[in-house]
């Protein structure tokens, strides 16, 4: 059987392989596929216990069984470093609450989405900006470029505004990320919720910045004078990524 292959970020660097097709066994497993590259990439192989695997853009364990057709991406752990809209050129959506979800290549227009997220029946709105810094790990950071499994990203992200709504009482989600270069200052991550209180806002703001930095699929790249180096990132929680098959 043949399924579609793809690696992110450095995973990329390392294999040299953005997507491909690969013909397996019938009864092939995730971990099958992955120790097949493996053997060609022995670099590859040493970051087993950082990666994570999803079939057809939902995560998946290693055990998953795959089937002809399917689509299975490695992903690095993704840009959550350390916790302390724009045009639309990717994706964007507004859902049946009134959530607006973004993708974007180009700066993201705050005042636009705060606009869209008031009404009169609220009574607090609560922003989260995350924007470029200039230094990293001692270094003085050039620009950034942002990277993402799209379609995946994307699904996650909408994922995170219907849980929101699930878990805290409150009125519009917008979540807006930019890929591509970013030059020192721009904003990377917007996130704004409105609701009838403030406590509502600020929890479920809280909520979203810390799940979409450990559950979406999205990468970063600091460029510095002498190089550059892919960030280190959070891996997706064991609830995510386990599989039908994975304990």
């Amino acid at each position: 059987m043949r399924v579609r292959v793809l690696f992110y970020g450095q995973l990329r660097d390392i294999t040299g392989v953005t997507s491909e097709d690969a013909e397996l066994s019938d009864g092939a497993r995730v971990e099958d596929l992955f120790e097949r590259y493996g053997r060609k990439f022995p670099k590859l192989a040493e970051f087993r216990t950082s990666i994570a695997a999803s079939v057809n853009q939902e995560y998946a364990g290693w055990s998953a069984q795959l089937t002809a057709g399917d689509e299975v991406a490695f992903l690095p752990p993704v840009s959550g470093g350390q916790q302390t809209g724009g045009e639309m050129t990717a994706a964007q959506s507004t859902t049946a609450e009134g959530d607006v979800i973004q993708l974007v290549r180009e700066p993201i227009r705050a005042q636009g989405l705060l606009d869209a997220l008031k009404a009169p029946e609220d009574g607090a709105l609560v922003v989260f900006d995350g924007f470029v810094r200039n230094r990293f790990k001692g270094g003085e950071t050039l620009y950034l470029e942002y990277e993402a499994y799209e379609p995946m990203a994307y699904a996650k992200m909408r994922e995170i505004g219907a849980e929101i709504h699930q878990k805290f009482s409150v009125h519009r989600v917008a979540i807006a990320h930019r890929l591509g270069r970013l030059e020192i200052g721009e904003t990377s991550v917007w996130i704004a919720v409105s609701a009838a209180h403030r406590g509502a806002a600020f929890d479920a703001c809280r909520y979203a910045i810390d799940t979409l930095k450990r559950a979406v699929p999205i990468w970063k790249k600091e460029f510095f004078a002498g190089g550059a180096v892919w960030a280190e990132g959070e891996m997706p929680s064991q609830e995510a990524i386990s599989g039908p098959g994975e304990s």
